[in-house]
């Protein structure tokens, strides 16, 4: 059963969908934003909210269902990564840190899937203020100031292994180049390298202000994707901070599309 799941067809399908539909979300966040950047109106938004929002335009819906099937694929390949070892990481500490990250990436994709399946039943996305209350119960925990410090030491971490594979080009050991037009090459270089580092970026806020609400024991400082975007969009030259980062994550989601053509899965 094992090498079955291992070698499945559908698994690729699942994550080649699921990667679609990661790159669809991140294009969602980047619009609202861009829209909020150029003074269009409306709000920044995590991708729970962008959601939120298209499920408000006619016939939203239908996406919202196929964003829900998408991020449950993704789920599940990266189940898969991390139980069946489908990559072939191995036992060693790196490898089972590696099947333990993708672990993590499934259940953070099943809760999306979750959230959408919520959506379509009629409940709103909750953005940071979901995520304040989560974090005011786990403070709440014994040695729950160190599991939120932890939390944000983490987000930090990814936002850092962001900024190496952006800047170490390692974003492309995972496509198969060679089944790529020569012309297309450049461009998702590009995109990978930009969309990477407005991750770091946006990851290293997020993960700030976690620690910061462990060190002052509030977990109002507790901030997610919308709450950042609006942090820059409040700074100092805020339009063109927010305009840069909006693009970037518009760049990784061109990424994300292009994984889900040529990423070896």
């Amino acid at each position: 059963m094992t090498e079955h799941v291992e070698q499945s067809r559908w698994i690729e399908r699942s994550a080649r969908f699921g990667l679609a539909t990661k790159g669809i979300s991140y294009l969602l966040v980047a619009i609202l934003a861009l829209k909020v950047a150029v003074g269009g109106g409306g709000e920044t938004e995590d991708r729970q909210g962008a959601l939120q929002t298209v499920a408000d335009e006619p016939f939203g819906w239908a996406l919202i269902a196929l964003v829900a099937l998408g991020f449950g694929c993704y789920a599940i390949w990266r189940f898969v990564q991390g139980v069946f070892d489908r990559d072939d990481e191995g036992d060693d500490p790196k490898g089972l840190a590696k099947r333990a990250a993708d672990l993590g990436k499934g259940i953070l994709y099943a809760a999306l899937a979750v959230a959408a399946i919520s959506i379509l039943a009629g409940s709103s996305a909750g953005g940071s203020q979901e995520e304040g209350r989560a974090t005011a119960v786990v403070l709440d925990w014994p040695l729950g100031r160190w599991l939120v410090g932890l939390a944000g030491a983490a987000i930090i971490g990814a936002g850092i292994l962001n900024a190496y594979r952006a800047l170490s080009g390692s974003f492309r050991d995972e496509l198969r180049e060679e089944a790529m037009h020569g012309s297309a090459r450049p461009w998702y270089i590009a995109f990978g390298v930009i969309g990477h580092l407005a991750r770091a970026v946006v990851f290293g806020m997020i993960g700030f202000f976690l620690l910061r609400a462990a060190w002052e024991y509030d977990p109002d400082e507790t901030i997610g994707l919308d709450e950042a975007l609006r942090k820059l969009a409040g700074e100092s030259y805020g339009v063109f901070l927010l305009c840069a980062v909006a693009l970037g994550l518009a760049a990784y989601g061109l990424f994300c599309l292009v994984q889900a053509r040529y990423r070896d899965v």
